[in-house]
């Protein structure tokens, strides 16, 4: 018997973003201080919002994840079998039409 893959996906879409912002730059939004101090501070006086290291937010599209199997023999051709199962599933949604391999499972 062949070995068996499970293979594990996910859609590309136009809209997908992966934005990495400075805390720096988000302290000087007047209106996220505006919130910040609102929501924390309140009733306080003179504050000001400072931060003490190098941090970041990332804003990233949450992906969701699909699995499949395939036989080993047939690891050449992953990416066109996922896509086959995107399409068979109807997974393909408009402004997504790619497929990214996320991982892949090796099982005896």
């Amino acid at each position: 018997m062949d070995g068996m893959i499970e293979v594990t996906y996910t859609l590309l879409c136009n809209s997908d973003t992966n934005k990495l912002i400075k805390i720096e730059e988000i302290l000087a939004n007047e209106i996220v201080l505006r919130v910040l101090k609102s929501e924390f501070a309140k009733g306080l006086r003179n504050i000001v919002l400072s931060s003490s290291d190098e941090c970041s937010i990332t804003f990233k599209t949450e992906k969701e994840h699909f699995k499949f199997m395939i036989s080993k023999n047939d690891f050449a051709d992953i990416l066109e079998l996922a896509e086959e199962d995107a399409k068979k599933h109807k997974r393909f949604k408009k402004g997504c039409d790619g497929i990214e391999i996320v991982n892949i499972i090796t099982i005896d």
